[in-house]
């Protein structure tokens, strides 16, 4: 299979989903760090990433354009958002047994200040969830073609995130906090992968991954949508060892369901285009750093979208 033909294969099955998506108040960056999708070593052992994610969601949006809130009356018939602030360090642990077979543990610990107005309020109600999220953990295998440049992913997320959270000032203190900003879910889903990387040149290397993730039950009326990530990027190898990057990011997401959804403001389509670069540090540890940027951003309703998101992170292959 050349990298054409998956590449399309890939966007293809992307665009045959339904155009309806799901909110992304509770989704980190979408930029790809797994480093096996990509191409890197393949060396039996264990491998660590440790990243930080941060994005401020204060851009109002409805459809693909932004949203006015001094047009809005005072109090309101809809919730008016302001700000959420979002802070998520991922720790990564992935065993590889053999340059076809590895196993990766994710967690993801979430820190996130969040302002809105009500429906009905004339002032702000305020909350901050932190804690550990929903844990990952999936297995890998790329043993189809004798350069290990085909894989795909298999696995589940847990639900090991907290779902209590309150509003702890304003109007709607001691009021529970809304389903999608909550650290975890409450559901387990089923993660299902593939990925290709080739050569593009000699010192460029490409590569295109797709991830689906379908929730398998509802948990306390409450069932987050389907979603699918398409990320395809370019890389070149210089000879000091600094490499520059460049992705593409797609999220497609269905909206939320249950009596604890808000299905009217959830879903989104969302792309981004994120600039990055890797280095060296010592040894085999290795620095990494991306900014990613809307290019397009399609919500349903009224939801709060990011103008730019910043992801820092180290990865150390033993």
């Amino acid at each position: 299979m050349s990298f054409r033909t998956f590449f399309f294969a890939v966007l293809g099955a992307a665009l045959l989903l339904p155009s309806t998506a799901g909110a992304c108040s509770s989704c980190g960056c979408s930029v790809n760090s797994d480093w096996a999708s990509q191409g890197y070593s393949a060396q039996a052992g264990f491998h660590f990433d440790v990243r930080y994610d941060y994005f401020h969601q204060d851009q109002l949006r409805s459809g693909s354009s932004r949203f006015d809130r001094a047009t809005a009356p005072i109090p309101n018939d809809r919730e008016l958002q302001l700000s959420t602030i979002n802070r998520a360090l991922n720790l990564g642990i992935d065993y590889r047994f053999d340059g076809d077979r590895a196993v990766q543990l994710q967690l993801p610990i979430f820190d996130r200040p969040h302002a809105t107005l009500a429906e009905g309020d004339d002032e702000l109600s305020g909350s901050r969830s932190r804690g550990l999220g929903d844990v990952r953990l999936i297995g890998r295998y790329q043993g189809f073609l004798e350069d290990r440049s085909l894989g795909v992913q298999l696995g589940l997320k847990l639900p090991t995130g907290r779902r209590d959270f309150s509003f702890d000032s304003g109007p709607q203190a001691g009021g529970p906090l809304d389903r999608g900003l909550q650290p975890g879910s409450g559901t387990t889903d089923a993660l299902l992968g593939i990925y290709h990387h080739g050569v593009l040149a000699e010192r460029l290397r490409v590569f295109t991954a797709a991830l689906l993730q379908v929730p398998l039950n509802s948990r306390d009326g409450f069932r987050p949508g389907a979603g699918l990530n398409i990320n395809a990027g370019v890389r070149y190898l210089s000879e000091s060892g600094i490499v520059p990057q460049l992705q593409i990011n797609v999220r497609h997401e269905r909206r939320e369901s249950g009596a604890n959804a808000d299905v009217d403001n959830s879903g989104a389509t969302l792309v981004h285009l994120s600039p990055g670069i890797a280095w060296p540090i010592g040894g085999s540890l290795q620095a990494y750093a991306f900014v990613q940027v809307p290019l397009y951003q399609r919500v349903n309703g009224l939801q709060i979208e990011p103008r730019y998101s910043v992801s820092v992170g180290l990865r150390w292959p033993l």
